[in-house]
């Protein structure tokens, strides 16, 4: 075990990476069922899908097969005349409305909690019982994560680590843009315009060159919290820096005893 430096391979990293996203789809999945069970997102779901039946039997109007302005286009003269009294009838109906922005905003919360669960046990707890910044990936792959000056991490440099980088900026900050993209797509929400697809790709982009370009190899979470991801086959971790200083003072005594003067 050295105390220099010993970054994590990009291909242990990517390994890692991979394991890790799958077991934190699979749990954010579970906590999505859960969540929607609880907030009765079904008995919600219904009430919509009911009324939209309801409408669409009245008008003589297929709604699945309208879900773009060609498609409207595409219509008859009779056929967009019952479709606009369709829409206007909905609008005007309050149950109708407090149904789907009820289920907008349920989307939204179950989406952001399960995500958030998630990342508690994936990338939070984990790494505190495991020790190192070890997930269940890191672990797999014998790679650890320290602060850059060789220490062990933090609960609060992990906090920062995991949910406001990998959650919120990495993670949340695209989901919840492509969720209004879907939405605006059928016509629940405004636009966000180019801004949202331009944000996502730009962060995508700076994450590539920090990876590339910084002398860790390091993405935006690890950066925001002073951490490195290493190898802990070679790299050795110290609980607090007291701890390295008399290490190194250790080390150079003993090499000063090898030496022949």
């Amino acid at each position: 075990m050295i105390y220099d430096l010993q970054k994590g391979s990009l291909l242990k990293r990517a390994s890692a990476f991979l394991l890790d996203g799958i077991l934190l789809v699979i749990l954010a999945t579970g906590f999505a069922f859960a969540l929607s069970a609880i907030f009765q997102y079904n008995k919600v779901s219904q009430q919509y899908s009911d009324g939209m039946d309801y409408y669409a039997a009245k008008y003589q109007i297929d709604f699945d097969s309208v879900v773009s302005q060609e498609a409207y286009e595409a219509l008859d003269e009779a056929q967009r005349a019952n479709y606009d009294k369709a829409i206007e009838a909905m609008n005007n109906d309050a149950d109708l409305v407090h149904a789907l922005n009820t289920l907008v905003v349920m989307i939204v919360a179950i989406v952001s909690l399960a995500v958030f669960l998630a990342y508690a046990v994936i990338e939070y707890m984990f790494p505190m019982i495991f020790k190192n910044g070890q997930t269940v990936g890191k672990k797999v792959f014998g790679l650890g994560v320290m602060r850059t000056n060789g220490v062990k991490i933090g609960p609060v440099a992990l906090f920062i680590r995991t949910f406001f980088g990998k959650y919120i900026v990495e993670t949340m900050i695209p989901v919840l843009i492509a969720m209004m993209l879907i939405f605006h797509a059928i016509g629940i929400m405004g636009s966000t315009g180019l801004m949202g697809p331009l944000f996502v790709l730009g962060l995508f982009i700076l994450e590539v060159v920090m990876v590339a370009v910084t002398k860790t190899n390091s993405m935006l979470h690890d950066k925001l919290a002073d951490c490195v991801v290493v190898d802990l086959e070679s790299q050795k971790i110290f609980d607090d820096e007291q701890s390295m200083v008399e290490y190194k003072a250790n080390i150079a005594a003993q090499n000063a005893q090898k030496s022949v003067y």
